[in-house]
């Protein structure tokens, strides 16, 4: 029987090896994760489970008995180095093989770290990715305690949400002129700066880091930023961004751009190792998408197990949409707004609604909608048809979403 090796036990590579089991796939099935937990939720980690309001195991996917009950021998605590494609082997810490004919590298996203030289690397600097770091960084929110955010991108802006809710004195700074600037307009920007300011936030815009300053312990104590001052702090968090973990491809000869590179199916340049999940690039739309969402992880995931087991499997067709919670305001957003040169407001029912409608000429693009879902799933229903309706009735909000036609 095929013996399929999961590297990566992330929500992709859960989602992927659940996937193959309820497929019908009868053969061996491993699934490698470098930390001690089995697979657990991310989105909740820098929100509820930082705040104290859920518990540990309601962050795993599934009860850890799930995996036994399914066949999937799970394999945690444990670092792949290598891959021998040649042998169809993987190699792990200490020197163990694990042989494979067919395998799948769900190996997610790494965050970037602020660099030794500006301080990145001293005591009470965190980033935000892992259960570990967040278990790190949560004694250090304490009421009264002063944080810097390093980055106004979501990652960053909903950790100073978190942060400001517990009762921290918050300065965010982001380098750009603007925060959100690589993903959201003007208008979603501003609904967040003005959102985070009511909640105490010293906001920057246009002021970058210039180095964390040691205290006579070692530990971060200040920042010196570019316009001139000085902050005293008692820890950092670096928000800015995560980057496709493609090492193992990159050492195993891979295929690499802007991640490991796939096909609508999600196989590599070798013909028997597949990927999916934040790590890849895919092709969308006459061109190559990598997509950092956990929908992306699961869709993309489910689709690759089916190709794994049958070469006939339908490609995958990405339908890119995302989330983020910060205070009470849940921002959702349907499609991708990359190449708009219009852009629609429109209030929402309820009092601080707002959505926001992205367009390239007559086409819908994507939608951020704050706290208002009726905008979010009617854009969303339009851009997965292919529908668009006029930018001039969008923009009247006294149109019912109802009354507008999409053609």
């Amino acid at each position: 029987m095929t013996r399929i090796v999961v590297v990566g036990a992330g929500q992709a590579g859960a989602s992927l090896a659940e996937r193959l089991r309820a497929l019908g796939h009868a053969g061996d099935l491993t699934l490698i994760g470098a930390e001690a937990h089995p697979p657990y939720q991310r989105p909740p980690l820098s929100k509820k489970y930082l705040l104290g309001e859920m518990a540990l195991e309601r962050l795993f996917l599934r009860p850890p008995a799930f995996y036994a009950e399914q066949g999937i021998t799970l394999r945690l605590g444990c670092r792949v180095t290598g891959i021998d494609r040649a042998g169809k082997a993987v190699l792990l810490e200490g020197g163990e093989r694990l042989d494979y004919d067919r395998l799948a590298l769900t190996t997610g996203s790494v965050p970037r770290r602020l660099p030794a030289a500006m301080g990145g690397d001293l005591p009470g600097v965190f980033v935000v990715r892992g259960l570990s770091d967040v278990d790190a960084m949560a004694p250090e929110f304490r009421d009264g305690a002063r944080v810097l955010v390093v980055g106004g991108g979501y990652i960053g802006l909903e950790a100073a949400a978190v942060a400001a809710s517990k009762g921290l004195h918050v300065t965010l700074i982001e380098a750009a002129p603007r925060i959100l600037g690589r993903v959201a307009s003007d208008a979603t920007a501003a609904y967040f700066r003005d959102l985070h300011r009511a909640h105490g936030v010293d906001l920057r815009e246009g002021v970058g880091l210039v180095r964390l300053l040691p205290g006579a312990d070692g530990r971060v104590a200040g920042a010196e930023l570019s316009d001139g001052t000085t902050l005293e702090v008692d820890f950092a968090i670096a928000g800015v961004g995560i980057a496709p973990d493609t090492a193992l491809a990159e050492a195993a000869g891979l295929a690499i751009d802007n991640g490991i590179a796939v096909d609508a199916n999600g196989r590599t340049s070798d013909p028997d190792i597949f990927a999916a999940g934040d790590c890849t690039s895919f092709p969308w739309q006459g061109g190559r998408l990598r997509l950092e969402s956990v929908p992306n992880a699961i869709e993309q995931a489910e689709a690759v197990a089916a190709a794994m087991l049958d070469p006939d499997a339908p490609p995958y067709v990405a339908k890119p949409w995302f989330w983020s919670d910060q205070y009470d305001v849940k921002l959702q957003i349907a499609g991708l707004n990359t190449g708009h040169d219009r852009v629609v407001t429109r209030k929402g029912a309820r009092e601080g609604a707002l959505s926001v409608w992205y367009f390239r000429g007559e086409r819908l693009l994507a939608v951020d909608a704050m706290n208002d879902p009726r905008a979010y799933m009617t854009a969303k229903r339009w851009i997965e048809a292919g529908l668009s309706p006029a930018p001039d009735e969008i923009a009247e909000p006294a149109r019912d979403l109802k009354e507008i036609a999409a053609g």
